[in-house]
């Protein structure tokens, strides 16, 4: 069995490309970090592909979601990137989550479901408050859905409040999130390893 894993991470955004995005600017560097543990990576503008609301693994009419749920599907760690919104995890973000809660009714030839095996990991960026209560919604959501999450699995910037920095406009990563995004991405390689080798009991 090959040792090398992979990663998607689901930038939620609300600028589709080529914009800059601090949300991107954070998953990369995560990814970044990920790839020094042999787990290869890719990025997902999510505010690029037309997401329809809805229950379903495909709400039909142009819905783009299937497109995400494979890239979910194939990978071992998923990163869940948002800005900080009034207080709140992005709309986007949202959406992503409530998509992700069809699989619930999805299950592997052990009866397990489908996102059982599957490390969740986070991270937020933002000029105001937020970075804990999003990082605890998104975590509860992940793990309902069938996710499972690392120590330390998450990381995070908040700029001064009530100021205009972005964490995109920063010359240099600040000591503290390199750390933090160092040991996100090494116990989520980790965990992802351990869950490869032996994954869950089958559901009887």
């Amino acid at each position: 069995m090959s040792t090398r894993l992979s990663a998607v991470a689901l930038v939620c955004t609300l600028k589709p490309s080529p914009a800059t995005s601090s949300s991107a600017r954070l998953a990369d560097q995560a990814l970044d970090e990920l790839a020094t543990h042999d787990v290869d990576g890719e990025s997902v503008r999510i505010a690029d592909f037309d997401i329809r609301p809805g229950v379903s693994a495909d709400e039909g009419d142009g819905d783009q979601w299937p497109l995400i749920r494979r890239r979910v599907l194939d990978a071992d760690i998923v990163l869940l990137a948002t800005p900080t919104w009034l207080g709140h995890l992005s709309s986007v973000a949202q959406r992503v989550l409530e998509r992700l809660d069809a699989e619930l009714s999805s299950t592997d030839d052990a009866g397990r479901p489908v996102l059982f095996g599957k490390v969740g990991i986070a991270a937020v960026v933002g000029n105001e408050d937020g970075a804990h209560k999003i990082v605890a919604d998104t975590f509860q959501a992940l793990d309902d859905v069938g996710f499972t999450i690392p120590a330390q699995g998450c990381t995070y910037w908040n700029g001064e409040a009530m100021q205009g920095v972005d964490y995109i406009d920063l010359s240099e990563t600040p000591d503290p999130v390199r750390a933090t995004t160092r040991t996100m991405a090494r116990n989520a390689a980790h965990l992802a390893r351990l869950l490869r080798t032996e994954n869950y009991p089958a559901q009887s």
